[in-house]
């Protein structure tokens, strides 16, 4: 099971892979240097005569192989004759279109071989959807002559290689091959049909080769076939390098036979561990609502470090959580590449991220990409188009100060930033506009500009702030001339990088902002920032925790799908068994795999042993459902609860949800990084507790911030760093049966994500720095284990002690202790917050005497101190 759940995940990676490979190959060998072959190998026939048999292409000429698919590169291939073929609509000979490629597919009408292994379940393309049908030869083989623009070609072309591609009248395409299509072809047939052409009216519609006897008619186009390596015959060259690890290599060497043609002429060299970004980009390139880009130019984003790969890194890592990955693939340029390879035509962005000063050389290289209508964004950047200069401000250096910044829609955006110590300053002619200024003595200063430059409108947006100052580990890695980094909306706060805890939570509470100033200026350059495509939902997993109590859930779901076909059902969707030894199932819309017995390994996202060690109950969190994915996990739950064994300690845990909702039925986002579950929980009604729901969102909450770490309790349901940010919440939903309530307890909070707000490890680590301490940054698996053991404890003493025995530790993280409020309105009246009533409402102190507040339809406005109607 382990080894072919690896397959997949390997076989998925690298079908993303080979798609963004020939992608780049079409972009970067267009325009008439190069022709392309996609063809389906033939069988050998030895009934045939020797000069009839097929012949396999060239070894020189390979460029990738994939079953009985493959890719052959060769010289430019022209098409000057098309006298024996039947033009498709005179409106074709007013002219080619610009950026188009054109190409002959041939196809014939043999019944269909089964389907190639290495098909997807990705959707059939219909070629004519994606082409301009020009002209067409019938016979056998059928052939059509058409033109697409680069991005359609590559979609067909990864169709035939994926065996997903149609033809209508049962036509099965053998081969698709670009060719040089002379301007006057076209207009010689349509002049030919005008004359009245005998042979051309009597093929004025395609005819199917199945009733056509005749054989195809030579024209003077010759479709050259270079040889075929054997399958192991070691190929000298650039080869692409799929993984290091063993199983990648072994299905590299098994799967795709050969690459060829993988050094890149007009980007750089791509690292080995690039296939991420390039599937990223491929996967939804072959989904029509990907768009072109306005320039025609490949997905290129590169990214120029002067060679620092640890700072390429960072930035790729900004640039993939602001852009949408699925329609760019980022690379590193470096200082020889800069000045060597031809990258100027195929890049879409570029990127100068050094604090370097630029050689002579490299700036005219720079500025030669931006006369040519680059697109540059500068971080770190000493580039000066014409028209600016720089002035250092070495008084303000490292000084937080307030960043205004204006968007698209006219509208101010104000940050706070760490003042680089360098400023812009115009400098003769040249058309600049002032984006972000800073304050100094003598007035404001441009901080953050857009330029343009040459005649074909090049762009840039430069920046001259920092959100931190620069890491000390930099430092080391500059020259002795080293001269500060100008530049840091690129990094996210960072407590060393800070000014103390004071700077450091000024910076965070701007990390949102910044990450709106960046997609604000990435979009401005011509990039999509919309949110990428939600991710599906993942199979789920049983974990046991605890062997009597899981072995009670596992008794109840045996006798549960041994009845009903094997499924159960809940909010989330039918859920479908899979039991050790069972086929993959083959699952109907709206299931889902429920896999009661798991494989030791079977996410990188949560540690069920991590999770084991720190949860320390007897009976709550034991029965463990996990999955990567979920729409939510109040939802995987909700449909369970009331039918599964009781008191099995039933707890949902996921990595990202898609469909996360917080209080009020408000989004609630869940990236990787969050601890994110749904507990379920009994209370009778005549419990202490039981009389006191509201309560129980509030000893959740405390379950969470008990740490060494600053983290506090923001009525009714926030989770809060300090009393600054947000970076987690509580909501409780409730059924009650037979006078015992039925509480499903969801929670989520962000561990490990830094970004766009806060994240508990980040505090962690201000701890570390602040009293030279070292701590380890925290899994999510650690935090949830402990959070349900301490909930399970503070539930018990509330059960035998009631709220007196828990009201002082709460009221040490909460943030509202004395707080003056204005209830419903900032006219209404005014009151001072009490604390919490017996019931668990809030309770404030008003000119008419003590008031409890409930918590559902409000919500507290710290930003104002209002208690105010809570709105979706």
């Amino acid at each position: 099971m382990l080894i072919t759940l690896c397959y997949i995940y390997l076989w998925v990676r690298f079908q993303r892979y080979y798609t963004a490979v020939i992608r780049s190959a079409l972009y970067r060998l267009s325009g008439g240097q190069s022709s392309f072959t996609f063809c389906a190998l033939k069988p050998e026939r030895v009934d045939l005569p020797r000069e009839q048999r097929y012949k396999p292409p060239r070894e020189d000429t390979l460029f990738l192989r994939l079953g009985d698919r493959v890719i052959y590169i060769t010289e430019p291939q022209a098409c000057d004759d098309l006298s024996k073929w039947t033009l498709l609509g005179s409106s074709l000979v007013c002219g080619r279109r610009l950026e188009s490629i054109a190409f002959i597919i041939e196809a014939t009408s043999r019944p269909k071989v089964p389907a190639s292994p290495h098909r997807t379940n990705e959707k059939v393309l219909n070629w004519s959807d994606y082409c301009l049908p020009l002209a067409y030869s019938p016979g056998q083989p059928y052939r059509a002559v058409a033109e697409a623009s680069l991005e359609n070609f590559s979609r067909l072309g990864v169709a035939f290689m994926e065996d997903r591609l149609h033809m209508d009248n049962g036509l099965i395409p053998e081969k698709i091959v670009s060719v040089l299509l002379r301007e006057t072809a076209l207009k010689e047939l349509f002049e030919q049909q005008q004359d009245g052409s005998v042979e051309a009216k009597r093929h004025s519609e395609p005819t199917e080769p199945r009733d056509s006897p005749q054989l195809p008619r030579k024209s003077s186009l010759h479709l050259e076939e270079p040889e075929l390596p054997s399958e192991h015959q070691h190929m000298d060259g650039h080869h692409l390098h799929l993984s290091s690890c063993h199983e990648c290599l072994e299905l590299e060497n098994s799967t795709i036979l050969s690459v060829k043609f993988a050094s890149v002429e007009n980007i750089p060299d791509l690292p080995d561990d690039y296939a991420a970004a390039a599937a990223a980009a491929a996967a939804a390139a072959d989904e029509e609502s990907v768009r072109r880009n306005a320039s025609g130019k490949p997905p290129n984003v590169l990214v120029f470090t002067g060679g620092c790969e640890e700072r390429f890194q960072k930035i790729r890592s900004l640039l993939e959580e602001c852009v949408d990955t699925d329609s760019y693939v980022i690379y590193h340029l470096r200082p020889q590449q800069a000045l060597s390879d031809p990258w100027l035509e195929n890049t879409l962005l570029l990127v100068l991220a050094t604090d370097q000063t630029l050689t002579p050389q490299l700036q005219l290289r720079f500025l030669s990409y931006l006369s040519q209508g680059g697109k540059l964004l500068g971080l770190s950047s000493s580039l000066c188009p014409a028209g600016l200069a720089l002035r250092p401000r070495d008084a303000q250096k490292d000084r937080i100060c307030t960043l205004p910044f204006t968007k698209s829609d006219s509208t101010e955006l104000r940050l706070s930033a760490l003042s680089s110590g360098s400023v812009y300053v115009r400098d003769g002619d040249g058309e600049v506009e002032l984006w972000g200024e800073i304050g100094a003595q003598d007035g404001r200063e441009m901080a953050i500009v857009r330029v343009t430059h040459g005649e074909d409108s090049g762009e840039a947006v430069l920046c001259q702030v920092m959100t931190s100052a620069p890491h000390a580990h930099l430092l080391l890695l500059t020259s002795p001339t080293y001269t500060p980094l100008l530049v840091r909306l690129e990094t996210a706060p960072d407590a060393h990088d800070a000014q103390g805890s004071a700077g450091f939570s000024e910076l965070k509470m701007s990390n949102a902002r910044r990450y709106e100033v960046l997609t604000e200026i990435l979009t401005s350059l011509g990039l999509r920032c919309e949110l990428s495509q939600v991710p599906p939902l993942s199979p789920i997993y049983l974990l046991d925790t605890h062997t009597e109590q899981t072995g009670r859930f596992l008794r109840w779901l045996r006798a549960q799908t041994d009845g009903s076909g094997g499924v159960v059902r809940s909010t989330a969707g039918v859920l479908r068994a899979v039991w050790a030894g069972d086929e993959p199932p083959d699952l109907r819309e709206g299931e889902l795999a429920l896999h009661a017995e798991p494989p030791e390994s079977f996410s990188e996202h949560f540690s069920p042993q991590t999770y084991r060690r720190h949860l320390q109950t007897r009976r709550l969190g034991r029965t463990v459902l996990y999955a990567d994915v979920t729409s939510t996990t109040m939802d995987l739950l909700d449909g369970l609860m009331l039918q599964s064994p009781q008191e099995t300690g039933l707890i949902a845990i996921a990595a990202r949800q898609t469909q996360g909702k917080g209080r009020g039925g408000n989004a609630w986002l869940s990236p990787l990084g969050c601890a994110i579950f749904t507990l379920h929980l009994q209370l009778p009604v005549d419990s202490r507790l039981g009389q006191r729901i509201p309560f129980l969102q509030h000893l959740v909450a405390l379950a969470v911030v008990e740490s060494d770490v600053d983290l506090r309790l923001k009525w009714p349901n926030d989770i809060y760093y300090s009393n600054l940010m947000k970076l987690g919440g509580v909501l409780v939903n409730s059924t009650f049966i037979d006078r015992t309530f039925h509480l499903l307890i969801g929670c989520g909070f962000n561990v490990s994500n830094s970004n766009p707000t806060v994240c508990i490890n980040d505090l962690v680590r201000q701890q570390n720095r602040e009293h030279g301490l070292g701590l380890e940054p925290l899994a999510t698996a650690q935090l949830i284990g402990r959070s349900v053991t301490l909930l399970e404890r503070y539930v018990s003493e509330f059960q035998l002690h009631g709220s007196q025995a828990l009201l002082p530790l709460y009221y040490r993280r909460w943030v509202h202790g004395g707080t003056r409020v204005r209830l419903w309105s900032e006219d209404g009246p005014e009151a001072e917050v009490l604390g919490l009533d017996e019931n668990g409402f809030l309770q404030v102190m008003g000119d008419q005497g003590v008031v409890s507040v409930q918590p559902d339809g409000n919500s507290f406005d710290m930003l104002r101190n209002l208690v105010v109607t809570k709105t979706s």
